[in-house]
């Protein structure tokens, strides 16, 4: 190998070690001391999709998980909110399961590595909100709105991970400053939109929104956390 190639890998190397060093670390060590108690939350997750595709799939069992899970823009407002968060869980009828489980095991699982359980039910359940808030507002701004819907969407079933999923790895990525890969994720999902203007694309962006805000008012908490400490005031924790 040539000495030029060789330095062009040291760099690569190095910004891989930069990029997802802290990240892969982490997972790392979780795995390593805990084992499968490592992401017990992301297990039961996935176990619970699984077998809401299972019931789905029963003559007797789809209506059964429409009607605890299937969210519309249609739908009052407080039937969307209750069966939100089980709808997380619910598969899209249009793609292939084991998609939803490999995102739920893999993101899911490494965001309650680093960042617990409970933030990441927290923040998952926030993108998922905002996509199903966002339908709404999109609808009512109408198709003439560059961040408009049509009016058929308000009968579009959506269900799903990916909104959450998407939102839990612009989290993972900004607190362990993985910019690249964050930039990379939100490039995406905008392309996403410009390829394939849908409803779950447009969602995908307020999910991202959503947790950009989150992002924003952790930064703005830790600072101050900062500040009280240095001036011998206990810490504000995020």
């Amino acid at each position: 190998m040539s000495s030029l190639a060789t330095g062009r890998l040291t760099r690569l190397t190095r910004l891989a070690r930069t990029e997802w060093g802290p990240l892969y670390a982490t997972v790392r060590d979780g795995i390593a001391e805990r084992r499968w108690r490592a992401a017990p939350m992301t297990l039961a997750a996935v176990c619970l999709t699984a077998l809401l595709q299972f019931v789905q799939n029963q003559s007797w069992g789809y209506q059964f998980v429409q009607n605890i899970g299937s969210v519309r823009a249609e739908d009052p407002l407080w039937l969307a909110l209750l069966r939100t968060p089980l709808s997380l869980f619910v598969p899209a009828l249009d793609l292939p399961v084991w998609g939803a489980l490999a995102q739920i095991l893999l993101v899911f699982g490494i965001a309650e590595i680093c960042i617990g359980w409970w933030r990441t039910l927290v923040i998952g359940y926030a993108a998922t909100l905002a996509g199903t808030l966002y339908a709404r507002v999109g609808i009512e701004w109408g198709p003439g709105n560059p961040l408009g819907l049509p009016a058929s969407d308000a009968q579009v079933v959506d269900t799903g991970p990916s909104a959450a999923v998407v939102g839990l790895a612009v989290y993972v990525c900004w607190r362990y400053r993985a910019w690249f890969t964050a930039g990379l994720v939100i490039a995406v999902m905008v392309v996403e939109v410009f390829v394939k203007n849908n409803l779950a694309g447009k969602e995908h962006l307020a999910a991202i929104a959503a947790v950009l805000v989150l992002c924003a008012c952790s930064a703005v908490l830790q600072r101050r956390g900062r500040a009280s400490s240095g001036s011998g005031l206990p810490p504000i924790q995020s």
